[in-house]
Protein backbone atom coordinates (compact mmCIF):
# COMPACT_ATOMS: atom_id res chain seq x y z
CA UNK A 1 0.00 0.00 0.00
CA UNK A 2 1.37 3.44 -0.91
CA UNK A 3 1.93 5.84 1.96
CA UNK A 4 -0.90 8.34 2.45
CA UNK A 5 0.23 11.83 1.50
CA UNK A 6 0.17 14.51 4.18
CA UNK A 7 -0.68 18.20 3.86
CA UNK A 8 0.69 20.35 6.67
CA UNK A 9 -1.56 23.37 7.14
CA UNK A 10 -0.29 26.31 9.19
CA UNK A 11 -3.17 28.11 10.86
CA UNK A 12 -6.76 27.14 11.81
CA UNK A 13 -8.45 30.23 10.38
CA UNK A 14 -10.86 30.38 7.42
CA UNK A 15 -8.18 29.69 4.79
CA UNK A 16 -6.45 26.85 6.64
CA UNK A 17 -9.64 25.05 7.63
CA UNK A 18 -11.14 25.48 4.16
CA UNK A 19 -8.02 23.86 2.70
CA UNK A 20 -8.34 20.95 5.15
CA UNK A 21 -12.04 20.48 4.38
CA UNK A 22 -11.49 20.60 0.61
CA UNK A 23 -8.61 18.11 0.77
CA UNK A 24 -10.72 15.62 2.72
CA UNK A 25 -13.65 15.90 0.32
CA UNK A 26 -11.73 15.95 -2.97
CA UNK A 27 -8.44 14.07 -2.45
CA UNK A 28 -6.83 11.21 -0.51
CA UNK A 29 -4.43 13.66 1.15
CA UNK A 30 -4.61 13.85 4.94
CA UNK A 31 -4.62 17.42 6.33
CA UNK A 32 -2.79 18.12 9.58
CA UNK A 33 -3.56 21.62 10.89
CA UNK A 34 -1.31 23.43 13.36
CA UNK A 35 -2.72 26.49 15.14
CA UNK A 36 -0.43 28.68 17.25
CA UNK A 37 -3.17 29.83 19.62
CA UNK A 38 -5.71 28.07 21.81
CA UNK A 39 -8.57 29.24 19.57
CA UNK A 40 -10.13 28.15 16.29
CA UNK A 41 -10.95 30.64 13.55
CA UNK A 42 -8.01 33.06 13.54
CA UNK A 43 -9.35 36.62 13.59
CA UNK A 44 -12.73 35.11 12.66
CA UNK A 45 -12.96 33.48 16.08
CA UNK A 46 -15.65 34.17 18.66
CA UNK A 47 -14.51 35.07 22.19
CA UNK A 48 -16.83 34.02 25.01
CA UNK A 49 -16.69 36.33 28.04
CA UNK A 50 -19.01 35.20 30.84
CA UNK A 51 -21.58 34.02 28.32
CA UNK A 52 -21.35 37.21 26.23
CA UNK A 53 -19.72 36.59 22.86
CA UNK A 54 -17.40 38.92 20.96
CA UNK A 55 -16.86 38.92 17.21
CA UNK A 56 -13.34 40.30 16.62
CA UNK A 57 -13.79 43.00 13.97
CA UNK A 58 -17.23 41.95 12.75
CA UNK A 59 -17.68 39.29 10.06
CA UNK A 60 -20.56 39.44 7.63
CA UNK A 61 -21.13 36.10 5.90
CA UNK A 62 -21.81 37.32 2.40
CA UNK A 63 -19.95 36.62 -0.81
CA UNK A 64 -20.45 37.28 -4.51
CA UNK A 65 -19.13 33.73 -4.97
CA UNK A 66 -21.95 31.17 -5.15
CA UNK A 67 -19.40 28.54 -4.29
CA UNK A 68 -18.59 30.17 -0.96
CA UNK A 69 -22.24 30.83 -0.13
CA UNK A 70 -23.11 27.18 -0.77
CA UNK A 71 -20.06 26.03 1.21
CA UNK A 72 -21.18 27.99 4.28
CA UNK A 73 -24.77 26.78 3.88
CA UNK A 74 -23.56 23.16 3.78
CA UNK A 75 -21.89 23.64 7.16
CA UNK A 76 -24.64 25.65 8.89
CA UNK A 77 -28.16 25.75 7.36
CA UNK A 78 -30.03 29.03 6.99
CA UNK A 79 -32.81 29.75 9.46
CA UNK A 80 -36.39 29.15 8.39
CA UNK A 81 -38.10 32.52 8.29
CA UNK A 82 -39.53 35.15 6.00
CA UNK A 83 -36.18 36.94 6.16
CA UNK A 84 -34.35 33.84 4.92
CA UNK A 85 -36.74 33.42 1.98
CA UNK A 86 -36.19 37.05 1.00
CA UNK A 87 -32.43 36.62 1.35
CA UNK A 88 -32.34 33.58 -0.93
CA UNK A 89 -34.55 35.35 -3.47
CA UNK A 90 -32.28 38.42 -3.50
CA UNK A 91 -28.86 36.85 -3.45
CA UNK A 92 -29.15 33.23 -4.53
CA UNK A 93 -32.02 33.27 -7.00
CA UNK A 94 -35.70 32.42 -6.96
CA UNK A 95 -35.01 28.77 -7.81
CA UNK A 96 -33.48 28.26 -4.36
CA UNK A 97 -36.24 29.88 -2.37
CA UNK A 98 -38.31 26.70 -2.10
CA UNK A 99 -35.25 24.77 -0.93
CA UNK A 100 -34.53 27.34 1.77
CA UNK A 101 -38.16 27.44 2.89
CA UNK A 102 -38.43 23.67 3.20
CA UNK A 103 -35.04 23.00 4.77
CA UNK A 104 -34.55 26.02 7.02
CA UNK A 105 -34.18 25.46 10.76
CA UNK A 106 -35.52 27.23 13.85
CA UNK A 107 -32.74 29.10 15.72
CA UNK A 108 -34.72 28.76 18.96
CA UNK A 109 -34.49 24.98 18.68
CA UNK A 110 -30.91 24.48 17.48
CA UNK A 111 -27.56 26.22 17.64
CA UNK A 112 -26.47 24.91 14.23
CA UNK A 113 -27.94 27.70 12.15
CA UNK A 114 -27.14 30.78 10.11
CA UNK A 115 -29.30 33.81 10.87
CA UNK A 116 -30.29 36.35 8.23
CA UNK A 117 -29.41 39.80 9.50
CA UNK A 118 -30.02 43.32 8.23
CA UNK A 119 -26.98 45.51 7.77
CA UNK A 120 -26.74 49.05 9.07
CA UNK A 121 -23.45 50.87 9.51
CA UNK A 122 -23.31 54.59 10.18
CA UNK A 123 -20.75 57.28 10.84
CA UNK A 124 -20.90 59.23 14.10
CA UNK A 125 -19.60 62.73 13.43
CA UNK A 126 -20.41 66.11 14.98
CA UNK A 127 -22.66 64.24 17.41
CA UNK A 128 -24.86 63.11 14.50
CA UNK A 129 -25.35 59.98 12.43
CA UNK A 130 -24.48 59.68 8.73
CA UNK A 131 -25.13 56.59 6.64
CA UNK A 132 -22.08 54.54 5.69
CA UNK A 133 -21.22 54.67 2.88
CA UNK A 134 -22.33 58.30 2.77
CA UNK A 135 -25.57 58.72 0.82
CA UNK A 136 -27.28 61.83 -0.51
CA UNK A 137 -30.35 61.68 1.70
CA UNK A 138 -32.17 64.66 3.26
CA UNK A 139 -30.67 63.82 6.67
CA UNK A 140 -27.13 63.95 5.23
CA UNK A 141 -27.73 67.36 3.66
CA UNK A 142 -29.33 68.65 6.87
CA UNK A 143 -26.50 67.38 9.09
CA UNK A 144 -23.72 68.74 6.91
CA UNK A 145 -25.34 72.01 5.94
CA UNK A 146 -25.60 73.71 2.57
CA UNK A 147 -22.08 75.20 2.60
CA UNK A 148 -20.33 71.87 3.24
CA UNK A 149 -22.50 70.09 0.66
CA UNK A 150 -21.74 72.77 -1.96
CA UNK A 151 -17.99 72.44 -1.36
CA UNK A 152 -18.26 68.65 -1.62
CA UNK A 153 -20.16 68.92 -4.89
CA UNK A 154 -17.62 71.21 -6.56
CA UNK A 155 -14.75 69.17 -5.15
CA UNK A 156 -16.22 65.98 -6.62
CA UNK A 157 -16.71 67.61 -10.04
CA UNK A 158 -13.09 68.78 -10.01
CA UNK A 159 -11.90 65.24 -9.20
CA UNK A 160 -13.90 63.79 -12.08
CA UNK A 161 -12.75 66.41 -14.57
CA UNK A 162 -9.09 66.31 -13.57
CA UNK A 163 -8.32 63.02 -11.76
CA UNK A 164 -5.03 62.48 -9.96
CA UNK A 165 -2.48 59.87 -10.93
CA UNK A 166 -3.08 57.21 -8.27
CA UNK A 167 0.21 56.85 -6.42
CA UNK A 168 -1.32 56.59 -2.94
CA UNK A 169 -4.51 55.67 -1.12
CA UNK A 170 -5.23 59.40 -0.76
CA UNK A 171 -5.20 59.78 -4.55
CA UNK A 172 -7.49 56.75 -4.87
CA UNK A 173 -10.08 58.22 -2.49
CA UNK A 174 -9.92 61.75 -3.90
CA UNK A 175 -10.53 60.47 -7.43
CA UNK A 176 -13.69 58.67 -6.33
CA UNK A 177 -15.15 61.09 -3.80
CA UNK A 178 -13.50 64.48 -4.23
CA UNK A 179 -11.08 66.01 -1.74
CA UNK A 180 -13.71 67.66 0.47
CA UNK A 181 -15.67 64.44 1.03
CA UNK A 182 -12.40 62.54 1.50
CA UNK A 183 -11.21 65.00 4.15
CA UNK A 184 -14.55 64.83 5.99
CA UNK A 185 -15.30 61.11 6.03
CA UNK A 186 -12.30 59.06 4.90
CA UNK A 187 -8.97 60.59 5.87
CA UNK A 188 -9.08 60.59 9.67
CA UNK A 189 -10.66 57.16 10.04
CA UNK A 190 -8.29 55.52 7.54
CA UNK A 191 -5.31 57.07 9.31
CA UNK A 192 -6.66 55.74 12.62
CA UNK A 193 -6.70 52.26 11.10
CA UNK A 194 -3.18 52.37 9.67
CA UNK A 195 -1.38 54.85 11.91
CA UNK A 196 0.23 56.64 8.94
CA UNK A 197 -0.99 59.30 6.47
CA UNK A 198 -3.07 58.06 3.54
CA UNK A 199 -0.45 59.61 1.27
CA UNK A 200 2.02 56.99 2.55
CA UNK A 201 -0.23 53.98 1.81
CA UNK A 202 -0.28 52.19 -1.55
CA UNK A 203 -3.60 52.45 -3.45
CA UNK A 204 -3.86 48.63 -3.47
CA UNK A 205 -5.88 48.67 -0.24
CA UNK A 206 -8.56 50.81 -1.85
CA UNK A 207 -8.64 48.59 -4.93
CA UNK A 208 -9.35 45.59 -2.69
CA UNK A 209 -11.63 47.06 -0.05
CA UNK A 210 -13.52 49.84 -1.82
CA UNK A 211 -13.29 48.49 -5.37
CA UNK A 212 -16.01 50.07 -7.53
CA UNK A 213 -17.64 52.20 -4.83
CA UNK A 214 -17.97 55.87 -5.77
CA UNK A 215 -20.34 58.80 -5.36
CA UNK A 216 -22.08 57.77 -8.58
CA UNK A 217 -22.62 54.21 -7.37
CA UNK A 218 -23.81 55.38 -3.97
CA UNK A 219 -26.38 57.66 -5.61
CA UNK A 220 -27.48 54.91 -8.01
CA UNK A 221 -27.86 52.49 -5.11
CA UNK A 222 -29.88 55.04 -3.13
CA UNK A 223 -32.22 55.50 -6.09
CA UNK A 224 -32.62 51.74 -6.44
CA UNK A 225 -33.40 51.47 -2.74
CA UNK A 226 -36.07 54.13 -3.19
CA UNK A 227 -37.60 52.08 -6.00
CA UNK A 228 -37.38 48.99 -3.79
CA UNK A 229 -39.38 50.74 -1.08
CA UNK A 230 -42.01 51.52 -3.70
CA UNK A 231 -42.23 47.81 -4.52
CA UNK A 232 -40.82 47.83 -8.08
CA UNK A 233 -37.18 46.88 -7.58
CA UNK A 234 -35.22 44.06 -9.15
CA UNK A 235 -34.12 42.12 -6.09
CA UNK A 236 -31.09 40.44 -7.65
CA UNK A 237 -28.07 42.20 -6.14
CA UNK A 238 -25.12 40.28 -7.52
CA UNK A 239 -23.86 43.54 -9.04
CA UNK A 240 -24.23 45.54 -5.84
CA UNK A 241 -20.97 46.85 -4.38
CA UNK A 242 -20.15 44.78 -1.27
CA UNK A 243 -20.10 47.88 0.95
CA UNK A 244 -23.75 48.49 0.02
CA UNK A 245 -25.13 44.98 0.62
CA UNK A 246 -28.25 45.24 2.79
CA UNK A 247 -28.46 41.71 4.27
CA UNK A 248 -26.02 39.00 5.28
CA UNK A 249 -25.82 35.59 6.93
CA UNK A 250 -24.42 35.20 10.42
CA UNK A 251 -23.83 32.12 12.62
CA UNK A 252 -26.04 32.11 15.70
CA UNK A 253 -23.03 32.28 18.05
CA UNK A 254 -20.71 34.39 15.91
CA UNK A 255 -18.15 33.64 13.18
CA UNK A 256 -16.07 31.33 15.35
CA UNK A 257 -18.99 28.90 15.43
CA UNK A 258 -18.57 28.31 11.69
CA UNK A 259 -14.89 27.48 12.01
CA UNK A 260 -15.26 25.44 15.19
CA UNK A 261 -17.85 23.36 13.33
CA UNK A 262 -15.53 22.94 10.33
CA UNK A 263 -12.66 21.89 12.64
CA UNK A 264 -14.90 19.17 14.14
CA UNK A 265 -15.81 17.93 10.66
CA UNK A 266 -12.15 17.86 9.63
CA UNK A 267 -11.28 15.77 12.69
CA UNK A 268 -14.27 13.45 12.19
CA UNK A 269 -13.25 12.78 8.58
CA UNK A 270 -9.70 11.78 9.56
CA UNK A 271 -7.81 15.07 9.55
CA UNK A 272 -5.98 16.49 12.55
CA UNK A 273 -6.24 19.90 14.22
CA UNK A 274 -3.61 20.78 16.82
CA UNK A 275 -3.86 23.95 18.91
CA UNK A 276 -1.02 25.73 20.76
CA UNK A 277 1.34 24.57 18.01
CA UNK A 278 3.68 27.13 16.46
CA UNK A 279 5.63 26.44 13.27
CA UNK A 280 9.16 27.61 13.94
CA UNK A 281 11.05 26.03 11.02
CA UNK A 282 10.26 25.04 7.43
CA UNK A 283 12.78 22.45 6.26
CA UNK A 284 13.76 22.41 2.59
CA UNK A 285 15.62 20.04 0.28
CA UNK A 286 16.16 20.54 -3.45
CA UNK A 287 13.55 23.24 -3.90
CA UNK A 288 10.81 21.57 -1.89
CA UNK A 289 9.50 21.90 1.64
CA UNK A 290 9.98 18.54 3.35
CA UNK A 291 8.79 19.18 6.89
CA UNK A 292 8.27 21.63 9.71
CA UNK A 293 9.38 22.04 13.28
CA UNK A 294 6.37 22.33 15.57
CA UNK A 295 6.88 24.04 18.92
CA UNK A 296 4.35 23.73 21.73
CA UNK A 297 3.27 27.28 22.58
CA UNK A 298 2.88 26.41 26.26
CA UNK A 299 5.78 24.06 27.04
CA UNK A 300 8.34 25.14 24.44
CA UNK A 301 8.97 21.53 23.39
CA UNK A 302 9.56 20.89 19.70
CA UNK A 303 9.23 18.03 17.24
CA UNK A 304 9.42 17.61 13.48
CA UNK A 305 6.56 16.70 11.17
CA UNK A 306 7.10 15.54 7.60
CA UNK A 307 4.70 16.35 4.79
CA UNK A 308 4.12 16.36 1.05
CA UNK A 309 2.22 19.64 0.71
CA UNK A 310 2.35 22.78 2.85
CA UNK A 311 -0.27 25.50 3.19
CA UNK A 312 0.76 28.62 5.08
CA UNK A 313 -1.49 31.27 6.61
CA UNK A 314 1.18 32.48 9.05
CA UNK A 315 2.44 36.06 8.61
CA UNK A 316 4.77 36.25 5.61
CA UNK A 317 7.35 38.01 7.77
CA UNK A 318 7.53 34.99 10.08
CA UNK A 319 7.36 32.48 7.24
CA UNK A 320 10.48 33.86 5.56
CA UNK A 321 12.31 33.87 8.90
CA UNK A 322 11.39 30.21 9.42
CA UNK A 323 12.74 28.90 6.08
CA UNK A 324 15.64 26.51 6.80
CA UNK A 325 17.96 24.49 4.57
CA UNK A 326 18.28 27.07 1.82
CA UNK A 327 19.83 30.50 1.85
CA UNK A 328 17.14 33.16 1.76
CA UNK A 329 18.32 35.99 -0.53
CA UNK A 330 19.26 39.16 1.32
CA UNK A 331 16.71 41.26 -0.58
CA UNK A 332 13.90 38.85 0.38
CA UNK A 333 14.92 39.01 4.03
CA UNK A 334 14.96 42.79 3.80
CA UNK A 335 11.47 43.02 2.28
CA UNK A 336 10.02 40.49 4.73
CA UNK A 337 11.46 42.24 7.79
CA UNK A 338 10.00 45.55 6.58
CA UNK A 339 6.43 44.33 6.10
CA UNK A 340 4.20 46.25 8.53
CA UNK A 341 1.12 45.13 10.42
CA UNK A 342 -1.52 46.81 12.53
CA UNK A 343 -2.68 45.16 15.71
CA UNK A 344 -6.11 45.31 17.29
CA UNK A 345 -7.71 45.87 20.68
CA UNK A 346 -11.38 45.29 21.47
CA UNK A 347 -12.81 46.76 24.67
CA UNK A 348 -16.02 44.88 25.44
CA UNK A 349 -18.55 46.80 27.54
CA UNK A 350 -21.71 45.33 29.03
CA UNK A 351 -24.22 48.16 29.37
CA UNK A 352 -27.59 48.78 30.99
CA UNK A 353 -28.36 51.16 28.11
CA UNK A 354 -26.82 53.63 25.66
CA UNK A 355 -27.36 57.39 25.64
CA UNK A 356 -27.84 57.47 21.86
CA UNK A 357 -31.39 56.59 20.80
CA UNK A 358 -32.95 54.92 17.80
CA UNK A 359 -34.16 57.65 15.45
CA UNK A 360 -34.47 55.37 12.41
CA UNK A 361 -37.57 53.62 11.10
CA UNK A 362 -36.24 50.24 12.26
CA UNK A 363 -37.88 48.72 15.31
CA UNK A 364 -35.50 47.69 18.07
CA UNK A 365 -35.85 46.45 21.61
CA UNK A 366 -35.73 49.20 24.21
CA UNK A 367 -35.12 51.92 21.62
CA UNK A 368 -31.58 50.62 21.02
CA UNK A 369 -29.86 51.94 17.90
CA UNK A 370 -30.02 49.29 15.13
CA UNK A 371 -26.42 49.60 13.89
CA UNK A 372 -24.02 46.68 13.47
CA UNK A 373 -21.08 49.09 13.34
CA UNK A 374 -20.76 52.75 14.19
CA UNK A 375 -17.69 54.42 12.68
CA UNK A 376 -16.41 57.01 15.13
CA UNK A 377 -15.24 60.11 13.26
CA UNK A 378 -15.32 62.49 16.21
CA UNK A 379 -12.04 64.37 16.75
CA UNK A 380 -10.26 63.94 20.05
CA UNK A 381 -10.90 60.21 20.59
CA UNK A 382 -8.84 57.23 19.49
CA UNK A 383 -11.61 54.64 19.22
CA UNK A 384 -12.15 53.80 15.56
CA UNK A 385 -15.33 51.80 15.47
CA UNK A 386 -18.08 50.56 17.75
CA UNK A 387 -19.86 47.23 17.39
CA UNK A 388 -23.26 46.50 18.92
CA UNK A 389 -23.26 42.73 19.26
CA UNK A 390 -27.01 42.52 19.97
CA UNK A 391 -27.56 43.62 16.36
CA UNK A 392 -25.22 41.00 14.91
CA UNK A 393 -27.03 38.20 16.72
CA UNK A 394 -29.26 38.46 19.80
CA UNK A 395 -27.75 35.13 20.88
CA UNK A 396 -24.35 36.77 21.44
CA UNK A 397 -25.73 38.42 24.59
CA UNK A 398 -26.35 36.34 27.70
CA UNK A 399 -29.07 38.63 29.07
CA UNK A 400 -31.13 40.33 26.37
CA UNK A 401 -31.98 43.14 28.78
CA UNK A 402 -28.37 44.32 28.48
CA UNK A 403 -26.50 45.89 25.58
CA UNK A 404 -23.17 44.31 24.67
CA UNK A 405 -20.79 46.53 22.70
CA UNK A 406 -17.22 46.36 21.45
CA UNK A 407 -14.92 49.36 21.05
CA UNK A 408 -12.29 48.83 18.37
CA UNK A 409 -8.80 50.33 18.59
CA UNK A 410 -6.15 50.04 15.88
CA UNK A 411 -2.70 49.95 17.46
CA UNK A 412 0.87 48.75 17.11
CA UNK A 413 2.10 45.97 19.36
CA UNK A 414 4.18 47.54 22.14
CA UNK A 415 2.86 51.10 21.76
CA UNK A 416 1.25 53.09 24.56
CA UNK A 417 -2.25 51.75 23.93
CA UNK A 418 -1.11 48.14 23.63
CA UNK A 419 0.96 48.38 26.81
CA UNK A 420 -1.86 49.59 29.07
CA UNK A 421 -3.19 47.17 31.64
CA UNK A 422 -6.62 45.72 30.92
CA UNK A 423 -8.08 47.80 33.73
CA UNK A 424 -6.56 51.04 32.40
CA UNK A 425 -7.56 50.24 28.81
CA UNK A 426 -11.17 49.57 29.81
CA UNK A 427 -11.29 52.78 31.86
CA UNK A 428 -9.82 54.71 28.92
CA UNK A 429 -12.46 53.31 26.54
CA UNK A 430 -15.33 54.08 28.89
CA UNK A 431 -14.21 57.69 29.28
CA UNK A 432 -13.88 58.11 25.49
CA UNK A 433 -17.42 56.89 24.77
CA UNK A 434 -18.81 59.02 27.58
CA UNK A 435 -16.99 62.12 26.29
CA UNK A 436 -18.74 61.93 22.90
CA UNK A 437 -22.19 61.27 24.34
CA UNK A 438 -22.66 57.60 23.42
CA UNK A 439 -22.77 56.16 26.96
CA UNK A 440 -23.06 57.25 30.57
CA UNK A 441 -20.27 55.80 32.73
CA UNK A 442 -22.70 54.78 35.47
CA UNK A 443 -24.48 52.40 33.04
CA UNK A 444 -21.41 50.16 32.58
CA UNK A 445 -21.97 46.72 34.17
CA UNK A 446 -18.77 44.91 33.16
CA UNK A 447 -15.82 45.12 30.78
CA UNK A 448 -13.14 43.02 29.14
CA UNK A 449 -10.14 43.70 26.89
CA UNK A 450 -8.95 41.51 24.00
CA UNK A 451 -5.71 42.02 22.07
CA UNK A 452 -5.04 40.47 18.65
CA UNK A 453 -1.64 40.66 16.96
CA UNK A 454 -1.11 41.20 13.21
CA UNK A 455 -4.79 41.71 12.44
CA UNK A 456 -4.17 43.93 9.43
CA UNK A 457 -1.30 43.35 6.97
CA UNK A 458 -0.43 46.89 5.87
CA UNK A 459 0.29 48.44 2.48
CA UNK A 460 3.31 50.59 3.26
CA UNK A 461 6.87 49.94 4.49
CA UNK A 462 8.48 47.49 2.04
CA UNK A 463 5.12 46.32 0.66
CA UNK A 464 5.84 47.90 -2.74
CA UNK A 465 8.57 45.25 -3.16
CA UNK A 466 6.38 42.30 -2.16
CA UNK A 467 6.86 40.67 -5.58
CA UNK A 468 10.44 39.88 -4.51
CA UNK A 469 9.07 37.67 -1.74
CA UNK A 470 6.51 36.10 -4.03
CA UNK A 471 9.19 35.23 -6.60
CA UNK A 472 11.16 33.43 -3.87
CA UNK A 473 8.33 31.47 -2.20
CA UNK A 474 6.65 30.48 -5.48
CA UNK A 475 9.77 28.47 -6.36
CA UNK A 476 8.70 25.88 -3.77
CA UNK A 477 6.24 23.81 -5.81
CA UNK A 478 4.59 22.25 -2.76
CA UNK A 479 4.20 25.44 -0.72
CA UNK A 480 0.96 27.41 -1.00
CA UNK A 481 0.52 30.82 0.63
CA UNK A 482 -3.18 31.43 1.33
CA UNK A 483 -5.38 33.71 3.43
CA UNK A 484 -4.94 37.21 4.79
CA UNK A 485 -1.61 37.06 6.62
CA UNK A 486 -0.40 34.17 4.46
CA UNK A 487 -0.47 36.46 1.41
CA UNK A 488 -0.04 39.80 3.23
CA UNK A 489 -3.29 40.91 1.68
CA UNK A 490 -6.33 42.47 3.35
CA UNK A 491 -8.72 39.67 2.28
CA UNK A 492 -12.22 39.15 3.55
CA UNK A 493 -12.85 35.63 4.81
CA UNK A 494 -14.53 34.60 1.54
CA UNK A 495 -11.46 35.65 -0.44
CA UNK A 496 -9.26 33.73 2.00
CA UNK A 497 -11.44 30.67 1.46
CA UNK A 498 -11.19 31.03 -2.32
CA UNK A 499 -7.40 31.11 -2.16
CA UNK A 500 -7.51 27.80 -0.25
CA UNK A 501 -9.97 26.24 -2.70
CA UNK A 502 -7.83 27.33 -5.64
CA UNK A 503 -4.66 25.90 -4.06
CA UNK A 504 -6.33 22.50 -3.55
CA UNK A 505 -7.52 22.54 -7.17
CA UNK A 506 -3.96 23.22 -8.31
CA UNK A 507 -2.77 20.10 -6.46
CA UNK A 508 -5.54 18.00 -8.03
CA UNK A 509 -4.79 19.35 -11.52
CA UNK A 510 -1.01 19.19 -11.12
CA UNK A 511 -0.69 22.91 -11.78
CA UNK A 512 2.71 24.23 -10.68
CA UNK A 513 2.35 28.01 -10.98
CA UNK A 514 0.50 29.98 -8.29
CA UNK A 515 -0.81 32.85 -10.45
CA UNK A 516 -4.47 31.91 -10.03
CA UNK A 517 -4.09 31.92 -6.23
CA UNK A 518 -2.52 35.37 -6.21
CA UNK A 519 -5.20 36.60 -8.62
CA UNK A 520 -8.01 36.05 -6.08
CA UNK A 521 -9.25 39.44 -4.86
CA UNK A 522 -7.11 41.40 -7.28
CA UNK A 523 -9.12 44.15 -8.95
CA UNK A 524 -8.26 43.17 -12.51
CA UNK A 525 -9.29 39.57 -11.94
CA UNK A 526 -11.82 39.47 -9.09
CA UNK A 527 -14.40 42.23 -9.27
CA UNK A 528 -16.88 40.68 -6.83
CA UNK A 529 -19.43 40.64 -9.61
CA UNK A 530 -20.24 38.46 -12.58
Amino acid sequence: MPRQKIAVIIGAGPAGLTAAYELLHKTDIKPVVFEISDDIGGISKTVNYKGNRIDIGGHRFFSKSDRVMEWWNNILPIEKSKASSNFVLKYQGAERQSVSSSQGVDPNKTDEVMLVRSRLSRIYYLGKFFNYPVTLEPSTIKNLGTWRMTKMGFSYIKARVKPLQEKSLEDFYVNRFGRELYNTFFRDYTEKVWGVPCSAIAPDWGAQRVKGLSVTKAITHALKQGISRSGNANLAQKDTETSLIESFLYPKHGPGQMWETVAKIVTKLGGEVHKNSAITKLHTIAGKITGVTVTDSKTGRSHEVQGDYFFSTMPVKELVEAVDGVKVPKNVQEVASGLPYRDFITVGLLMKKLKIKNETDRKTKGDMVPDNWIYIQEPGVKVGRLQIFNNWSPYLVKNDQNIWIGMEYFVNEGDDMWSRTDKDMARFGIKELASIGIIDEKDVLDSTVIRVKKTYPAYFGTYSRFDEIRKFVDKFDNLFLIGRNGMHRYNNQDHSMLTAMTAVENIIEGRKDKDNIWDVNVEKEYHEKK
